[in-house]
């Protein structure tokens, strides 16, 4: 029986959507010894608790009665509730018919055989299930499996640099010192800091994110196995994860449209509970630092529009237009931020360009940008259309403008709403350029604000020439 069943067995009343099978599937692997180390990151409320704390234990204890089973949690009484319910499995009579060896002392009498709520022994073998709370104690206990659920409470506590250490610490000085070479581990978190556990470890230690099954063959016992579950889908389909762009995890319970609304409250909140992409606010290239404004002043003196094309599949068009005062403070008027096929974003920027008052549009590409240039000077015959090829250093341009881009461009009031995807991406920007998985937008409004100064005027061509 794998886990998957066995965990619809013991828990009927489960009803698993296409992530659960995976993540079960994943789990089942972990189980059979396939992967030593494992990493799963989910959004809250998802059932990553249920899977990998509840039931996990539940069915190793099952198919090893002699394993020795850890659980930690970021407060003893935590780790204490998934001990109760897993004892309560290995009770049940449902678990009784699929596993009859694997039995724990029943009542307060007749056996030497230890049971409360933060330790059991399961009679007649050497395993046990032991839960233990951050910064606890697990001396002279030797463990065949950790299971880390959640060591962070909240946001306070993962934001804060003295929780943090202390769990590093406890990490290597307790759990590290516990194992042994045969020892597993796994790690279930919803991130809420770039530097927390599964931070430090993806940076020390060898880490496959999974996007195909055929990865698990051979994992070298060393290297972790690592698979984030986002809420909603950005990047492409995998075997694993084959959602569109777009796509909630679970529907029915967590609707696309309910995410977007939390994403839009706090985005970079969003991005560390949900997306498992966290970042910090004193890493952050431009934050909520955005001025903005209710209407445009008087003294406009052009209108421009700037466009970035897709260069890779996986990449956004980013395509603003704008208006410049007499002071050289930019505004930016209306906004294209889509990852849709070249022939639909044609029709949407020339719209945009047209329904306002550009007169020359700027398009900048290293691949397709002259073809993008060429349809919307056909379906924009009024607007001058150039193009050119951004030979310079990306990370440089951003970097060293960002100060510019700040003081000089204005979103309108309510971009948050608007343009939620373009918002998310541009004040999640981190320092660290390397973090980032998209540079679309942080690389238009450097290429605008490039433009007013004129450093683009040497490589310009226009349409015809």
């Amino acid at each position: 029986m794998d886990f998957e069943n066995f965990a619809t067995t013991v828990y009927p009343f489960l009803e698993l959507e296409q992530f659960h099978k995976s993540y079960y599937k994943l789990l089942d692997s972990f189980a059979q010894g396939r992967v030593k180390r494992l990493i799963i990151t989910m959004p809250p409320q998802h059932g990553k608790s249920v899977g990998a704390s509840t039931l996990l234990p539940a069915y190793m204890l099952g198919l090893n009665p002699d394993l020795r089973v850890a659980i930690a949690s970021y407060s003893a009484s935590l780790a204490s509730k998934f001990n109760r319910r897993v004892q309560r499995i290995i009770e049940s009579d449902e678990y009784g018919e699929i596993f009859p060896d694997t039995t724990i002392k029943r009542g307060n009498k007749g056996s030497s055989y230890i049971r409360t709520a933060d330790e059991v022994e399961i009679i007649g073998h050497h395993g046990s299930l032991i839960s233990v709370g951050r910064e606890g104690s697990l001396t002279g206990n030797r463990v065949d499996c950790f299971i880390l659920d959640d060591l962070y409470k909240d946001a306070m506590e993962a934001n804060s640099p003295i929780v943090r250490e202390n769990c590093r610490e406890w990490y290597t000085s307790v759990v590290r010192t516990r194992m042994h070479n045969a020892s597993q581990e796994i790690m279930v978190f919803t991130r809420w800091h770039e530097h927390d556990l599964i931070g430090t470890i993806r940076s020390l230690e060898k880490v496959i994110d999974l996007e195909e099954w055929q990865q698990l063959d051979n994992v070298p016992a060393d290297t972790w196995v690592a698979l984030n579950f986002e809420a909603l889908k950005v990047g492409k389909a995998t075997e694993i994860d084959p959602r569109s762009v777009g796509q909630s995890l679970w529907e029915s319970q967590h609707s696309a449209s309910l995410l977007a609304s939390k994403r839009r409250l706090d985005p970079q909140k969003f991005e560390c509970l949900y997306q498992g992409n966290p970042s910090t606010p004193e890493g952050l290239l431009y934050g909520n630092g955005f001025m903005t404004y209710q209407q445009l002043p008087k003294e406009i003196v052009r209108y421009g529009n700037y466009t970035d094309t897709a260069d890779m599949g996986d990449d956004y068009l980013c395509s603003l237009c704008y208006a410049v005062d007499s002071d050289g403070v930019i505004y930016i008027t209306d906004a294209v931020y889509s990852r849709e096929p070249m022939e639909v974003t044609e029709k949407l920027v020339s719209q945009m360009i047209n329904n306002s008052k550009t007169r020359v549009a700027t398009v900048e590409s290293n691949n397709g940008g002259r073809g993008f240039a060429r349809v919307l000077q056909q379906l924009c015959p009024t607007v001058r259309i150039e193009w050119f090829h951004q030979s310079d250093n990306k990370e440089a341009r951003i970097l060293s403008n960002s100060a510019t881009v700040l003081h000089s461009i204005r979103m309108p009031q309510g971009w948050n709403l608007q343009w939620s995807e373009l918002y998310n991406h541009l004040t999640t920007y981190r320092r660290l350029f390397s973090s980032n998985r998209w540079h679309d937008a942080a690389d238009v409004v450097t290429g605008i604000v490039e433009h007013q100064s004129g450093s683009h005027i040497r490589k310009v061509k226009f349409i015809g020439r």
